[in-house]
């Protein structure tokens, strides 16, 4: 596995190499460090390898398409591991490294996965650092475009987090038949130490947790909230930290929402979770763009698991599930009086929330958890073995 970022990471990552030892597989990591970890060290079962990557090798990757630095760090790299040890596969995660990757599994005789976790090329376009004209220079959309759709043809197999995202690909000319769904789903025992958990029945709590960014419609909150008639008891939760979060905290200020809405700032998966149980309502607020209509946010998985009402903007993958499962509201994307309308009805209909806790929670409990949804993961690689 080749992880462009530090590990431990995306909790996926983890969850997969698991999953793949559990199954049989012997899994190798290879990623970067800049906080001095070690070189190489054996984690549950998963050997890891690092190397140390500089501010500025890092930085090179934005344009890593027009020039080779980035590409090449890695190429040596990996080169040297491969010269040592005898693997079956090299399974690349995100984008960016797609092209090493072939280049290397055609050389190696290696079968080559590509797993996709976001829609990089608009993920890119969305990101602020693009929007410079050094950016734009540097990191040409249409560039992404081409070489998603090259890359995810030739790879032998793909790994996606959502059907939105394999009929994106498809429709997109992506010529591969063998494209594997596994979503961002949950284990079913990550509340099992929080038992006993429950919310202060003196506040009606929403709850917020993930990236402070502009793309995640936290905006659209704020200002709902705002033109709300909120309860004295109301508070609103924000668990998580971003770009974009002094921005936000200046709008509290300035609509006059201290007293009803609290920053949390980052926490430990564990006491983000201590803080959902604790808490009545939750929101998944993103802006709907081709990434967020494609993606599928585990926040989703762990709100339903922990019997939590939902309120969503109209996110193809969000809304599919919360209208499927009947376990929440959907709002209009960018509609604060949608927002509001749906918050509301919710406020004045405590009744449902238990009704919409449990539909959520049966629905992860029976298909939207990891034991259920990795199995086309496992499949794919005894396949690979079979083939051998």
């Amino acid at each position: 596995m080749v992880l462009d970022h530090e590990y431990p990471a995306d909790i996926r990552i983890k969850k997969e190499a698991q999953t793949l030892i559990k199954a049989g597989h012997s899994v190798d990591l290879v990623c970067f460090t800049q906080k001095n970890r070690k070189e190489q060290e054996q984690v549950e079962g998963l050997t890891i390898f690092r190397k140390r990557i500089s501010n500025f090798r890092l930085k090179t990757s934005v344009g890593a398409l027009k020039f080779p630095f980035y590409f090449n760090y890695w190429l040596s790299f990996l080169s040297k591991i491969l010269l040592n040890k005898d693997y079956d596969a090299i399974h690349v995660h995100d984008l960016p490294l797609a092209k090493v990757g072939y280049k290397l599994s055609r050389k190696h005789h290696l079968k080559f996965v590509l797993d996709l976790h976001e829609n990089w090329p608009i993920l890119l376009d969305l990101s602020p650092h693009t929007k410079s004209l050094l950016g734009r220079l540097l990191s040409n959309n249409k560039q992404w475009l081409l070489y998603e759709k090259k890359y995810t043809s030739l790879a032998d197999a793909l790994v996606v987090v959502a059907e939105e995202m394999k009929k994106r690909l498809l429709a997109k000319g992506v010529i591969n038949s063998n494209i594997n769904v596994v979503p961002n789903t949950t284990d079913l025992d990550i509340f099992d130490q929080m038992k006993g958990l429950t919310t202060n029945k003196e506040y009606v709590t929403l709850f917020y947790s993930g990236g402070i960014h502009k793309h995640r419609g936290l905006e659209v909150v704020i200002k709902g909230l705002s033109q709300s008639n909120l309860p004295e008891n109301f508070r609103f939760w924000i668990v998580g930290s971003g770009r974009n979060e002094p921005h936000i905290k200046k709008m509290v200020t300035k609509l006059n929402l201290d007293k009803h809405v609290k920053f949390w700032g980052w926490k430990s998966q564990t006491e983000v979770f201590e803080l959902l149980l604790q808490s009545d309502i939750t929101i998944i607020p993103h802006l709907k763009s081709e990434h967020s209509d494609n993606t599928s946010p585990n926040k989703i998985f762990h709100y339903m698991l922990g019997k939590k009402p939902i309120i969503a903007s109209n996110c193809n993958y969000i809304q599919n599930i919360i209208k499927n499962e009947n376990c929440g509201l959907i709002y209009e994307n960018r509609s604060t009086q949608d927002f509001n309308d749906k918050l509301l009805y919710m406020l004045k209909n405590p009744y449902k929330w238990e009704e919409w806790g449990n539909n959520g929670y049966k629905a992860v409990k029976n298909k939207y958890n990891w034991d259920y949804t990795s199995r086309p993961l496992i499949t794919l690689y005894n396949n690979f073995e079979n083939d051998n």
